[in-house]
């Protein structure tokens, strides 16, 4: 395990989204990074995991993939990134970085339209 301060790990995943190659991070519109503690129960459920399972970040909007025209003036999507579980997994500050870097890249797949099945595919799981 390997404790940060909420400000330290908001640094985290902010090194982590400015490190996006250009061609991903060039393309990302109205979506916010945020860091969270803990998942929510409807985080569970909107993913599906059982709860008590280490969900490390979510996606919370709709793919480009699924947008339509009416979804001009949307609020925001965010990508939450909670910092509890990573701690827990983190053997170290390099291990947490890494970690970091690997749920952010792993939630704006999801934001291109990258399904779970489909990263697993491409072994980018």
């Amino acid at each position: 395990m390997h404790e940060v301060t909420i400000d330290e790990f908001t640094d985290i995943v902010r090194r982590a989204v400015d490190s996006l190659p250009p061609e991903f991070a060039d393309r990302i519109a109205n979506v916010d990074f945020a860091v969270e503690d803990w998942a929510r129960p409807e985080d569970y459920a909107r993913t599906r995991s059982p709860r008590g399972s280490a969900l490390l970040g979510l996606y919370r909007g709709i793919p480009l993939t699924h947008r339509t025209t009416s979804y001009n003036f949307a609020l925001p999507d965010a990508i939450v990134i909670f910092r509890g579980p990573l701690m827990r997994l983190a053997s170290d500050a390099d291990d947490l970085e890494r970690r970091v870097r690997q749920v952010v890249r792993h939630e704006v797949a999801h934001y291109f339209g990258i399904s779970d099945d489909r990263l697993r595919e491409i072994d980018a799981y």
